[in-house]
This record gives C-alpha cells, sequence and structure tokens, in this order.
C-alpha cells in the first residue's frame, strides 16, 4: 500500500486531461443546442425560445467550471479531512429526506425543486461515495484485505447509502454507485474472493428486493420487468415499453455512414424523448453518423484512459482510489446510458457525463474532475525530484 505524502508547493495539473475535459463539455454544449432547439421554439414553457436550454446548460456548466477550477487549486488531501466529510454528511441528509420531500418525476421522488431549477441528490452522492469510502479505504491500509475490519466497513457504508437511493427509487443511480465502490476497492487491493462471494450476495439481495417489490406493488414492478426485457424484443412492445429503444434505434439507423448533418436530426422533433437528456447519444449518431460517433467514443475513452493514469501515479493510496472511484464511475455511467440507447443492456435512465443537460449532473462532474485534476498537480510537484512510474 502507499504511504501518505504532504504537499508543499503546487504542480501544474496534467495538460491533457484538462484539454479533454474542456473539448467534452463544449462538445455537450453544441450537442444540447441541437437537440433542444426545435422542441424549445415550439413549446410555451420554455418562452418559444430555442436558446432556453443552452443558457440553462452554459450556466450549469459556468457553475461546475468554477467548482472545478476551486478544486483543482486545493489539495486533493483536504478532500480525505473537513471539506470531504462535510460534503459527505450533506449528502447523506439530502438522500434521507429527498423522498418525503421531493416533487415525484417518472414514478420516482429524486429531485428537490426550488423554484425552476431542481436538485438531484443522488448526483452529489456519487462523489460523496467517492471521497468517504476513498478516505475508509486509505486509512484501513493491509486490514483492508481483512474482511471485518477491511471490506465490513465499507459495505456498510455502501449499504446505506444505496438504501437511501432505492428509497426513492433510483434503480440506476444505486447501480453506479455500487459498481463505482466495486472499482474502487479494486484500487484499493480488495481480496478479490471476498469481493466476488459479497457481490453475489448482492445480487441475491437485489432479486429479493424485486420480488417484494412486486408483492407490495404489482402494477410498478411489472413496469420495471418490462422495461428490463423490452430491449431484447423492442418492436414487440413499440408503443409501450420499448417506445424510447425503437426512436432511439431509428435515430442511429437514420444516422447512417456519415450522419444526417448538424441540426439535421429528424428523431428530436417530437418523436424522440428527452433528446437532450437521456437520448442524447442517439441525437449525435444521427447528425454525426457511424464515423462521427466513433470519433467521439475514442475521445471520451482517451479521456478515462488519462485519468486513470492520472489515478496510478498519484504517490498515495487516498489519491489513487479516489481517483480510480472517478474514472470508474464515469466510464460506467457513460456505458450505461450508451449501452441503454443503441440497445445493448436495458434503458436505466441516466445521463451521458459532460454531454447531457443537467444542472446536477454537469456540475458534479465537474467537481469530480477539479478533485482529478487535483490529484494530477501531485505528480508534477516541482520539489518532487524523481515521479513514479506510471503503473
Amino acid at each position: 500500500m502507499k504511504t501518505k505524502t504532504g504537499t508543499t508547493s503546487k504542480g501544474r495539473p496534467d495538460f491533457l486531461l484538462l484539454v479533454l475535459i474542456i473539448l467534452l463539455v463544449g462538445f455537450g454544449l453544441v450537442m444540447v443546442f441541437s437537440s433542444s432547439s426545435s422542441i424549445a421554439v415550439a413549446d410555451s414553457r420554455y418562452h418559444y425560445d430555442s436558446l432556453f436550454f443552452l443558457k440553462r446548460q452554459i450556466m450549469f456548466a459556468s457553475i461546475g467550471l468554477i467548482g472545478m477550477f476551486a478544486c483543482m487549486n486545493m489539495p486533493y488531501l483536504s478532500f480525505q479531512k473537513g471539506i470531504g466529510m462535510l460534503y459527505i454528511v450533506g449528502s447523506l441528509g439530502l438522500l434521507a429526506i429527498v423522498p418525503y420531500i421531493a416533487t415525484e418525476v417518472h414514478g420516482a421522488r429524486s429531485w428537490l425543486y426550488i423554484g425552476s431549477f431542481g436538485i438531484q441528490p443522488t448526483e452529489f452522492a456519487k462523489l460523496a461515495i467517492i471521497l468517504y469510502l476513498g478516505r475508509l479505504i486509505a486509512k484501513k491500509g493491509e486490514t483492508f484485505r481483512d474482511f471485518k475490519r477491511g471490506l465490513l466497513p465499507v459495505f456498510i457504508i455502501l449499504g446505506l447509502f444505496c438504501g437511501l437511493i432505492m428509497n426513492q427509487p433510483d434503480l440506476g443511480g444505486c447501480v453506479i454507485i455500487a459498481t463505482t465502490a466495486a472499482f474502487m476497492m479494486v484500487g484499493g487491493g480488495a481480496n478479490l474472493k471476498q469481493l466476488a462471494s459479497a457481490g453475489l450476495v448482492a445480487i441475491i439481495g437485489f432479486v429479493l428486493y424485486l420480488s417484494f417489490s412486486a408483492l407490495i406493488n404489482p402494477s410498478k414492478s411489472l413496469y420495471r420487468i418490462n422495461r428490463f426485457t423490452s430491449y431484447l424484443h423492442p418492436l414487440d412492445t413499440a408503443q409501450d415499453s420499448g417506445f424510447h429503444l425503437v426512436r432511439s434505434l431509428g435515430a442511429l439507423g437514420h444516422g447512417g455512414l456519415t450522419g444526417a448533418g448538424f441540426g439535421q436530426s429528424v428523431q428530436k422533433l417530437d418523436y424522440l424523448p428527452f433528446p437532450y437528456n437521456d437520448f442524447i447519444f442517439s441525437i449525435i449518431a444521427e447528425e454525426f453518423g457511424f464515423i462521427g460517433s466513433v470519433a467521439f467514443l475514442l475521445i471520451f475513452l482517451l479521456f478515462l484512459w488519462r485519468g486513470l493514469i492520472v489515478a496510478l501515479r498519484c504517490p498515495d493510496t487516498y489519491g489513487t482510489v479516489v481517483g480510480t472511484g472517478i474514472v470508474g464511475l464515469i466510464g460506467f455511467q457513460a456505458f450505461i446510458n450508451i449501452g441503454g440507447v443503441t440497445g445493448a443492456i436495458p434503458i436505466t435512465g441516466v445521463t451521458l457525463p459532460f454531454i447531457s443537460y443537467g444542472g446536477s449532473s454537469i456540475i458534479v462532474v465537474l467537481l469530480c474532475m477539479g478533485v482529478l485534476l487535483s490529484i494530477s498537480r501531485e505528480y508534477y510537484r516541482s520539489d518532487r525530484a524523481v515521479k513514479p512510474a506510471a503503473r
């Protein structure tokens, strides 16, 4: 395991990582405008303003970028102490109260509204669990490989977060947080056999939860099951649970090899629901085609690779585990989103990091980037005579 290191001088942030972040945010703003303008200009709720969603997303991205640069200029070890704990306690508090005071949207109480602006506490909980588990794993040191003293406390904290999220309920958020925690445990040196056994128990528990939910609320449970199974034969339920996927696949098919052209998507014209949010990758594929989609994915993979390099180069366990968690969070959420809209896996309704419209999503993603860039500054510190090799 690594040992903590103090910071006596600030290094520069990883330049390539910073450029890729700005590039992805910029592309996201472009795609939010393209996918939302035709909807906003035709709806009185958006004041017939084609720039309605773009203006709001620019505001959210600006807040996120300010937070990113602020976090980037803090020593990352400060997130292990007071700042991180304050954020964690606040996130848990919001998760605890949101099912009771939130507005129900699409069958879940996941949103707190302040005027016309909504906050999704689950998004903020993603960074909270990363900071807390990073602190806990780093503190355990070599004892982390022991189940009772190492893994069990981590599972208790993870279970608390997941239980509060499923109380909304938010299945997609729960799966993403649990998988992110698994990435962190592997990065922290967990015993893989113990981790696999715990994962099996979690799967059994999830099946029991679904069975119990079916007894309490059969209609809602049937809807969830249909959402999971409709991706296998979407055309059979094209007017019901398979509607979103059929429209999404239509967008992919229309894009072909080279795309219909920027702004020329047909499915965004009130055919595909939420084209600027959960299904924004469908619009990317329709307007830029297979070639454009592959180019976007390659840039995204380059970002993930560079982020992982930053995490692995960090000279202490806390930075490595937190960095691994951040990269795992962004990568897995992108996989869930893109896999869902392309029909590879069931649709779970999560945003595409950096790209989708949404205030909580883009702000939290950029806060995560601020922590990751802060970690990268440790590697480039001027007082480090010998840089640790990437592993």
